[in-house]
């Protein structure tokens, strides 16, 4: 039997989100009911939002998201009703060549996140008669969601649903572009250029890795001030004036990382970064935009400069999402300071107003039942 869930939705690029009532099914094999208490805005929703990315529509958003499963489908041994749990935003088979290898982050079950399709070729969101994904089939924006189990990861009941729910996404993403994809070694010098959601937890992974300069580039002052409260040595408003702190710094020796997680990705952030690093140095690209690697030949062979893509921040959810949970209650990762404010699910507009205006670190969402 299906159930009536309210979410919100968009409907074709470049409209905004809107609330509408579903129709949800029931969960099939390997399935489960989850009712959502919180869900993150990641900028990645704001990306398909813009048209940015490519995405099938009508889609449900939101893939960072935390709550209680209330149902679950033939052969579900993952998790039981009533547990707590936060989402994977890429799943975790835990048997494809990529997870049985560590490499969880790029699971082939995760080959469906821009249509919202389940394995068998259907939906669970439904609307007037048509069938509508949810992002990353998940759909976070909603109160309800059937998702897979492969996307469901056990917490303690003591995590808060807001907190638990940025750790889908946001926090492992950045957090493991420090300390996986660019393998930041003690007393390194790291440049982070963009701290927002996702830039904040890379300097919050540097400077846990023991970077001894942990440097941001963010022209935003209020983003620069929380930069410090997660770790940041120093934080500047360009690109140049950084450069020259780097060079000054480490007489002439330049960083060892950069690593980019800029809200839309450009040609001239990726070309900074290269600059930045010296000999063997690597830049880590995690944002997502248009930018591309024109570099000169020379100036990544000359100094065997290296630039490394990452998603998911080279994490694997299995393990590292209970393992930052664990920092987070050791009062290691800080947490709860990421949440700038909180919103209705009728809001979803406005809080998305807000991180482009660069007045948020990250919104929740926090749901009402």
């Amino acid at each position: 039997m299906s159930i009536t869930t309210r979410a919100a939705i968009c409907r074709e690029p470049g409209r905004p989100w809107e609330i509408a009532d579903l129709e949800l099914d029931e969960p099939k094999a390997n399935e489960v009911r989850i009712k959502f208490f919180a869900a993150g805005l990641c900028h990645s929703d704001d990306h398909i939002q813009k048209g940015d990315a490519r995405m099938r529509f009508p889609v449900v958003g939101g893939h960072e998201g935390a709550g209680i499963v209330e149902a679950v489908g033939e052969g579900v041994t993952r998790v039981a009703i009533g547990d707590h749990v936060v989402c994977s935003f890429i799943p975790a088979c835990g048997a494809c060549r990529y997870c049985s290898t560590g490499r969880q982050n790029l699971c082939d079950e995760g080959k469906n996140a821009s249509t919202g399709m389940f394995a068998d070729g259907t939906f669970r969101f439904h609307h007037d008669g048509e069938d509508l994904g949810g992002l990353c089939v998940l759909g976070t924006f909603s109160q309800y969601a059937v998702v897979s189990e492969f996307s469901c990861i056990v917490i303690p009941e003591d995590i808060p649903f807001d907190v638990a729910a940025l750790v889908g996404c946001g926090v492992p993403t950045g957090w493991g572009s420090a300390v996986h994809a660019a393998g930041v070694r003690a007393g390194q010098t790291v440049v982070i250029y963009g701290s927002g959601g996702v830039g904040s937890n890379a300097v919050q992974g540097a400077r846990y890795a023991g970077a001894k300069n942990v440097v941001v580039v963010d022209p935003v002052p209020f983003k620069q001030d929380m930069a410090k409260v997660f770790g940041a040595t120093h934080t500047f408003g360009d690109a140049e004036a950084a450069h020259e702190f780097v060079v000054e710094t480490t007489w002439g020796q330049l960083a060892d990382h950069a690593i980019i997680t800029v809200g839309v990705l450009h040609d001239e952030v990726i070309d900074r970064a290269i600059q930045v690093v010296g000999k063997s140095g690597q830049v880590t690209i995690t944002a997502v935009g248009n930018g591309s690697v024109a570099a000169p030949a020379g100036m990544l062979i000359g100094y065997q400069r290296r630039v490394q893509g990452a998603i998911f921040g080279g994490c694997n959810p299995l393990y590292d999402v209970p393992r930052l949970l664990g920092l987070y209650r050791s009062g290691d990762l800080k947490l709860d300071e990421l949440v700038t404010r909180r919103y209705r699910l009728d809001e979803v507009n406005d809080g998305y107003a807000d991180m482009l205006g660069g007045k948020n670190i990250r919104g929740v969402i926090v749901h009402e039942h």
